[in-house]
């Protein structure tokens, strides 16, 4: 397996772990990273289709919870304009919102995942009422917390989106695409980025592929590989340490993820910004490079400084309900994964399958990968952190 792309060659040894993973786990990738501003890191290999077709340069892959973080920056830069604030009850703009308890629910309680709400299985009645978008926002605008909110944090591994990107629009008044295009894709130029993907887009995007090869597998069959990868590696971690494994199904696995098919254009098409999010590696290492430049991009400032200072302060250190993990949790990001170095300033968002983007201002590195071969946990695999490790250590003899 060749890559291709260009890199600096300090950082060669990590585009050689990259080919030992594609290499390993099949599929194809692309990783791309930024170091002082300088774009050292843009490469890619592998397959992106189930018939074989090799994974281009302009390859979209669809990055589950890594578009957790696109989505955060777009309520920053609405943060940044003065069109809402982090304090702000969420019911100022959304009236419906304030019903069963949640008048003091604010933004900044949905950005660090204390707001309560989410129970994915109380809010649907099978997988695919995911796919509305409206019956989505009235059910999370009906429903009550299931504790306070601030009380503690739990991962809304799938509301996320809805909560904020409905928010958005109440805000706004324009259709959460459009937002994401005008706030984050038009300002940094990026090349893929969609809640949503157009139709005219869908030759751009990756097969998610089981096998390590081409032979195509059921949508049932992945989804059901999902489910036992939560259950193993999260209800274990739950029980041993006490929390309810019950939330971890409350907040993973709506009612029908069997027949759910991420690969289908229904899904492609829908907006579920907490899990389909499709973009290239490019984009996510930009996007991550402008925070990790203190949100100036190119001598453009795209975020005040305090708001840059703000996002990336931890909120919480506990466990988590829904992941029983200490994830650190800034506004809208967590902490970075990664063996041997504890990159302690750095942030970013990881997601099922094994994609993820960072940034670590304090070396002003940032790194994205994507995928469409993997399982793991809801927040990846090893070969994440892995790649991070090897980055970090690149970045400090470069110092």
């Amino acid at each position: 397996m060749t890559l291709h792309g260009q890199l600096n060659e300090d950082f060669r040894p990590l585009a050689q772990l990259l080919t030992e993973q594609i290499e390993s786990h099949g599929g194809g990738a692309a990783l791309c990273v930024y170091h002082r501003g300088e774009k050292v890191v843009d490469v890619w290999g592998g397959i992106a289709s189930h018939d074989g077709q090799a994974w281009q340069s302009d390859t979209l892959a669809l990055s589950y919870s890594t578009g957790k973080g696109v989505l955060a920056l777009l309520m920053h830069r609405l943060v940044d304009a003065g069109l809402l604030h982090y304090d702000d009850p969420v019911c100022r703009y959304w009236p419906e919102f304030a019903a069963n308890g949640k008048t003091s629910l604010t933004l900044r309680h949905l950005l660090c995942h204390e707001a309560g709400l989410y129970n994915i299985r109380a809010l649907t009645e099978d997988a695919h009422d995911m796919l509305d978008w409206e019956l989505m926002g009235q059910r999370l605008a009906a429903a009550r917390p299931e504790h306070p909110p601030g009380q503690t944090w739990a991962y809304h591994a799938l509301t996320f989106g809805w909560l904020l990107g409905h928010l958005a629009e109440r805000v706004t008044g324009r259709p959460l695409a459009a937002l994401l295009d005008e706030w984050v894709t038009q300002p940094l130029a990026l090349d893929g980025c969609y809640f949503g993907l157009p139709r005219h887009e869908f030759d751009r995007c990756a097969d998610l592929i089981k096998t390590e090869r081409s032979r195509p597998a059921s949508a049932p069959r992945l989804s059901r590989l999902w489910l036992r990868a939560q259950k193993r590696s999260v209800a274990g971690l739950h029980q041993l340490i006490g929390f309810p494994s019950a939330s971890v199904a409350e907040g993973l696995e709506p009612i029908g993820i069997a027949g759910f098919d991420f690969n289908s254009a229904a899904v492609r098409q829908a907006c579920i910004p907490a899990a389909n999010g499709i973009f290239t590696a490019r984009s996510l290492a930009r996007l991550y490079a402008m925070l990790g430049d203190g949100g100036v991009w190119q001598g453009q400032r795209l975020l005040q400084a305090r708001i840059v200072e703000q996002l990336s302060r931890v909120h919480n250190r506990g466990m988590g309900r829904v992941i029983a993990l200490p994830l650190h949790w800034r506004l809208g990001y967590h902490r970075v994964f990664s063996f041997g170095v504890q990159p302690v300033h750095a942030y970013g968002h990881f997601g099922f399958g094994g994609s993820g983007a960072w940034t670590d201002p304090t070396r002003r590195l940032s790194l994205a990968l994507t995928v469409n071969r993997g399982a793991g946990t809801p927040m990846g695999d090893l070969r994440l952190p892995r790649l991070n490790a090897c980055a970090l250590r690149i970045a400090d003899q470069r110092s």
